[in-house]
């Protein structure tokens, strides 16, 4: 199965969009990205690629995370996700498990974003919920953003208790992409119930980083935009 992927896959390589998608995807020397490979797959024809091949045992799924081509490892992800969706508790288990080992191989906001909330979030959503701390306090820039984006699911579930204390613990973090992805949330917490949002800015918006604030209150009219971005000292 995996020989009949690669295959497929080799067939497809489009040197152009690979070309744009490593700039994009900020692949240069020292950025986040560094040394990521791209073909040119876009995500649909990733998706694609995952349900055909969703039966694909382990130990195949485990090469294509460890491969140092993106869309390889983002096929592997969305097959994981496939059959977590459509498992039972043990296969649930045995994937977040097998997700949990493999994070060193989650390594770009797109793989995180699209199988963090799924898998991880959903897991925990009726376990212990405690990696999520443990990953929120990781010096690993994917670990933080994986802690932050599974609590989508929690969102999804109408619970933000969780979201708004790691977006306290990351209120601080250096990074940009972990500035988007708390935003992110936070405004995905204000679609559900603005109330909440609103009190976590009246807190938090005179020093939370100013990309983090700006994503939060996208949705927000003007008027009230303007008088959060306004607030004392956004960075």
């Amino acid at each position: 199965m995996l020989k009949e992927l690669e295959k497929e896959l080799d067939s497809l390589k489009d040197s152009e969009r690979s070309a744009a998608l490593q700039r994009f995807f900020k692949t240069g020397k020292g950025q986040y990205g560094e040394g990521d490979i791209f073909i040119g797959l876009t995500v649909p024809q990733s998706r694609l690629y995952a349900k055909k091949y969703a039966g694909m045992a382990f130990a195949d799924i485990s090469k294509l995370l460890t491969s140092p081509v993106h869309e390889k490892r983002l096929i592997a992800l969305l097959i994981l996700v496939h059959n977590f969706e459509k498992g039972s508790d043990t296969e649930k288990k045995q994937i977040f498990d097998f997700y949990m080992s493999s994070l060193q191989c989650v390594n770009n906001w797109d793989l995180v974003d699209l199988s963090a909330g799924k898998i991880v979030g959903s897991y925990v959503f009726n376990n212990d919920r405690s990696i999520l701390y443990k990953l929120a306090l990781s010096k690993n820039l994917w670990k933080k953003r994986v802690a932050i984006i599974a609590t989508s699911y929690f969102i999804s579930k109408g619970e933000y208790a969780d979201t708004l204390k790691i977006a306290e613990i990351l209120l601080n973090d250096s990074h940009d992409l972990i500035h988007k992805a708390v935003g992110w949330m936070l405004r995905e917490v204000g679609k559900k119930d603005e109330g909440v949002l609103k009190k976590f800015l009246n807190k938090h918006a005179a020093t939370m980083p100013r990309t983090m604030l700006r994503y939060a209150i996208e949705k927000f009219p003007e008027p009230e935009r303007l008088k959060y971005l306004h607030t004392k000292h956004s960075i």
